[in-house]
């Protein structure tokens, strides 16, 4: 293809430069959009286990905190993780789905003290960033 020579030419070419900028713009808009909903639900379908793996045997004081085996008063692990949204769902209700409220508190308290390292930790701190 030769160079534009008038003022015309180079005016098409411009134009047509522009549209296939907006044309390669536009795609990529396209595709990022679906990535960030598919995202937004993975986060959401993350698990946070009580307590953590690195904790395994412990129970959980009211306060959230990891004690011995049968210490009066505290409670045993759950039997399955909790979800993003169940967490996130807990947290603003004050009540984890299929759990007494006594231990449901103990096990929100206890999630709010997940520390970096921890399992879980990366999904409960996903689902306190804002949107």
């Amino acid at each position: 293809m030769t160079e534009p020579t008038t003022q015309a030419d180079q005016n098409v070419a411009s134009r047509r430069a522009v549209l296939k900028f907006g044309a390669v713009g536009a795609a990529t808009i396209v595709t990022v959009q679906p990535s960030i909903a598919q995202a937004a639900v993975s986060v959401m379908n993350c698990q946070i286990p009580v307590p953590h793996s690195g904790a395994a045997g412990q129970w959980i004081a009211p306060d959230g905190s990891l004690v011995p085996a049968y210490t009066p008063g505290a409670f045993g692990g759950t039997a399955r993780p909790y979800t993003a949204m169940e967490v996130k769902t807990g947290l603003s209700s004050g009540s984890l789905p299929y759990t007494p409220s006594d231990a449901s508190s103990a096990y929100l308290n206890y999630i709010r003290k997940l520390k970096a390292g921890q399992t879980g930790f990366t999904c409960f701190a996903s689902i306190q960033m804002p949107r």
